[in-house]
C-alpha cells in the first residue's frame, strides 16, 4: 500500500509537471519568458516557506537552526542550482515560443539521458543499456523534431528545449551533490529564490514591453506553473520518492513528457503526426531503458 501511495505522489508530480509546458504556452501569448520565468521561481520560492515552516517546527528539537557550515553549503548550492535552474527554464520558455507544448515536454525528457552522459565526461563510465538508450533517443529526436527527413537540422524551437535538457542534467547532477548536506526541501526554496533574482534582472534588462495589462492575462498560467510545477510538483517529488526504488521512481516522473503530450492534445488542440508520434514512443523507450540498472536482469536469471 506503501509503494502504491508513493507511485501514485510521483504520478501526480508527473502530471503537474506535463501540464506546465501547457501553463508556459499559453503564458508566452502574453508576457516575455524572462517576465514568466521571475514571477514562476519567484511564487515556487514563496510557496515553499511556509512548507519549510511546518517542518521544521516538526523536527524543532534536532534542527533549531542551521549551522554555520550548512548555512555556507546551503548558500552555495542555492547559488548553484538556481544559476541552472534559471538557465534552463529561460531556454525551454524561448523554445516554446517556436515550438509545440507536446514536443518541448518531449525533448525536455531527454535530461534523464544526458545525466549519464555527463556522468562519464566526469569519470564515470555509463553500460550499454545507456550506450543503447542514447541512440534511440537521437533517432526518437530525429523523428519528432526534423520534418523533412532531408534536412539534418533542428528548428530554432527544438534547438532551444534541447540545449533546455542538457542544463537540466546538469541541474539534476548538481542537486544530488547538494542533496546530501543539506535539506532538500530548503534547498528547492534556495534555488528559487536565486533564479527569481536573477529573473528580475533579465527581465528588467531585456523586456521592453512588460505592462500590467499583459501581466494580468498571463496571471493564470504564471501562477498555476509557479504554485504547482514548481511549488507543490517539487515538494510531491522528494516525498513520494522516499522508501521508493530510484528506478522505479525516474520512470515514472519520465511520464511528465507523456502527460504534455496529453494535455497539449486536450487544451491547445495540438497534434502530431504519425511519424512524431513514433519519434516520441522511441524517446519514451529510451528514457526508460536508461534507467533500467543491467544487474537486475542477471539477478532475475540466477
Amino acid at each position: 500500500m506503501f509503494q502504491l501511495r508513493q507511485s501514485l505522489l510521483l504520478f501526480l508530480t508527473a502530471t503537474i509537471w506535463g501540464s506546465g509546458f501547457i501553463g508556459q504556452s499559453i503564458g508566452m501569448d502574453h508576457v516575455s519568458p524572462f517576465t514568466f520565468t521571475f514571477f514562476r521561481t519567484l511564487i515556487g520560492a514563496l510557496i515553499l516557506l511556509p512548507v519549510i515552516y511546518l517542518l521544521k517546527k516538526q523536527a524543532l528539537k534536532k534542527h533549531k537552526t542551521l549551522k554555520k557550515a550548512d548555512r555556507r553549503t546551503f548558500i552555495l548550492g542555492s547559488l548553484t542550482c538556481g544559476t541552472c535552474l534559471i538557465a534552463a527554464e529561460s531556454f525551454q520558455q524561448f523554445g516554446l515560443v517556436y515550438t509545440e507544448a507536446s514536443k518541448a515536454g518531449f525533448i525536455t525528457s531527454m535530461y534523464i539521458i544526458f545525466v549519464p552522459l555527463i556522468s562519464w565526461c566526469l569519470g564515470k563510465r555509463p553500460n550499454l543499456l545507456v550506450l543503447c538508450a542514447t541512440a534511440l533517443s537521437a533517432l526518437g529526436l530525429y523523428l519528432l523534431c526534423l520534418d523533412d527527413p532531408s534536412r539534418l537540422t533542428l528548428q530554432t524551437g527544438d534547438l532551444l528545449i534541447l540545449i533546455c535538457a542538457v542544463i537540466f542534467a546538469l541541474h539534476i547532477l548538481v542537486i544530488a551533490h547538494f542533496v546530501e548536506k543539506i535539506d532538500g526541501v530548503e534547498l528547492s526554496c534556495g534555488q528559487f529564490a536565486v533564479a527569481s533574482a536573477l529573473g528580475l534582472i533579465t527581465m528588467l534588462l531585456f523586456d521592453q514591453e512588460l505592462s500590467l495589462e499583459r501581466l494580468l492575462a498571463a496571471a493564470p498560467a504564471i501562477l498555476w506553473c509557479g504554485i504547482m510545477s514548481n511549488g507543490v510538483a517539487y515538494t510531491l517529488q522528494i516525498v513520494g520518492q522516499r522508501g521508493i526504488n530510484p528506478t522505479i521512481a525516474t520512470i515514472i516522473l519520465s511520464l511528465e513528457s507523456v502527460m504534455a503530450v496529453f494535455f497539449g492534445w486536450l487544451i491547445l488542440d495540438e497534434s502530431l503526426s504519425s511519424r512524431q508520434y513514433l519519434g516520441c514512443a522511441v524517446m519514451l523507450c529510451a528514457v526508460i531503458i536508461a534507467q533500467l540498472n543491467p544487474r537486475l536482469f542477471l539477478r532475475d536469471r540466477a
